[in-house]
């Protein structure tokens, strides 16, 4: 379509549920979902980190699973229920929040987001784990303040 002055435009209607609410939003077909929810949405939670999936801090619940938002299309996610670390506290902190807080678990704070939505799948789905159990459910996900350098 051409907009005013000849310009191209591709923006589309976006319908997502995020958090329990409805949103509409007109926004590119190729933005991936942490674009739209950072910058339409303004749930900074989610936080833009590798932009290849790599990292996890971009990490929300879709359907209750674990996905990284910069690797998912916006629209992929219509219909689907999404959820940030800003609906995860929305009526108080959640117990997993508190259990970071109450274990030093936060440095900078910028992986906590990703970290705590991926522990929450991973521990809807397995309550009960062994260290290690845990260990692989939060593989994809990394904290940049306790990587270990090599140059140390």
């Amino acid at each position: 379509m051409c907009g005013v002055g000849g310009e191209f435009q591709m923006k589309r209607l976006l319908k997502l549920k995020v958090n329990g609410e409805d949103h509409e939003i007109f926004t590119e077909p190729w933005k991936v979902l942490s674009e739209v929810l950072r910058e339409e949405l303004q749930l900074t939670g989610v936080k833009e980190g590798c932009k290849e999936g790599y990292c996890g801090a971009c990490t929300v619940l879709i359907n209750g699973m674990a996905v990284k938002s910069c690797l998912i299309l916006s629209y992929q996610a219509q219909g689907k229920d999404i959820q940030t670390i800003e609906g995860l506290g929305k009526d108080g902190l959640h117990p997993l929040q508190q259990a970071f807080i109450d274990h030093f678990a936060l440095q900078c704070g910028f992986c906590t987001p990703g970290m705590i939505l991926a522990a929450k799948a991973f521990l809807d789905e397995n309550p009960e784990p062994t260290e290690e159990e845990i260990r692989r459910g939060l593989v994809g996900n990394f904290c940049r303040c306790n990587r270990i350098r090599e140059d140390r």
